[in-house]
């Protein structure tokens, strides 16, 4: 998580080229599997398979990739599991690392790498876990200035949503995770696009970091980011 604003994170990820979004649906699409294998290859009836189709099209993936990956998944013999690492970045940062992996060995690994490599060190389960809350994240882009800023606080709050921020014409509606998905059908039902809905993870404090250190941070972020194992990371950098 960028800073106060998931929307940065957002942005960079759809700033990307065509093969840099491919590598990030190859993260999603090993998350399709965990929740395939999980819940059913049917969204209807699985809200985490749904959550990450909502997360694909905020990404721009097109609908047939979607469904291929859906079938892919359904009948890989690959077995995926969910692995989630923590530890601190340099200047003290709090990051969770969360992965997809076929080989638990590999990707503990290369994650304790990063964080060696960039001033970090890699801990125990629950060193940092207890700095987040989780939190379902709608978010609409209103590049366009076509948003009435007051009806859209008004529909989100009578949706359910627990909280609501604007900045640089983004909207970020924060909602309870079990509220998410009611709270974005609502507000889709109201005629509003959604540019992200995905349960994450909010930061209780931030740090900041001077420049050296701060691009420490970066580098740290772009080697998980480019590994295909990672699929979320989230810290407490006030970037």
């Amino acid at each position: 998580m960028s800073g106060h604003s998931k929307w940065n994170n957002i942005k960079r990820k759809k700033g990307k080229t065509d093969a840099a979004r491919a590598k990030v649906f190859t993260k999603i699409g090993k998350e399709m599997a965990v929740a395939i294998r999980a819940g059913g290859p049917n969204p209807v009836s699985n809200s985490k398979l749904r959550e990450l189709i909502s997360k694909a099209k905020s990404l721009n993936v097109p609908n047939d990739n979607i469904e291929r990956a859906i079938k892919k998944y359904k009948d890989t013999d690959v077995i995926y599991e969910e692995i989630t690492y923590e530890g601190y970045g340099p200047g003290g940062v709090a990051v969770i690392v969360q992965t997809a992996t076929d080989s638990r060995n590999r990707t503990a690994g290369d994650v304790r790498h990063y964080f060696d490599k960039c001033g970090g060190n890699m801990g125990v389960s629950g060193c940092v876990a207890f700095m987040f809350q989780d939190m379902g994240l709608i978010t609409i882009d209103d590049e366009d200035e076509e948003v009435d800023e007051d009806a859209l606080m008004e529909a989100a709050l009578e949706a359910g949503a627990a909280d609501f921020k604007s900045e640089d014409n983004v909207y970020e509606i924060y909602t309870e995770p079990d509220d998410l998905e009611a709270v974005a059908e609502s507000l889709r039902g109201a005629g509003y696009t959604l540019a992200g809905a995905e349960v994450t993870k909010v930061p209780s404090t931030y740090v900041s970091l001077d420049e050296e250190t701060a691009e420490n941070m970066e580098k740290l972020l772009d080697l998980l980011d480019d590994n295909d194992d990672v699929t979320n990371v989230y810290h407490n950098w006030e970037s």
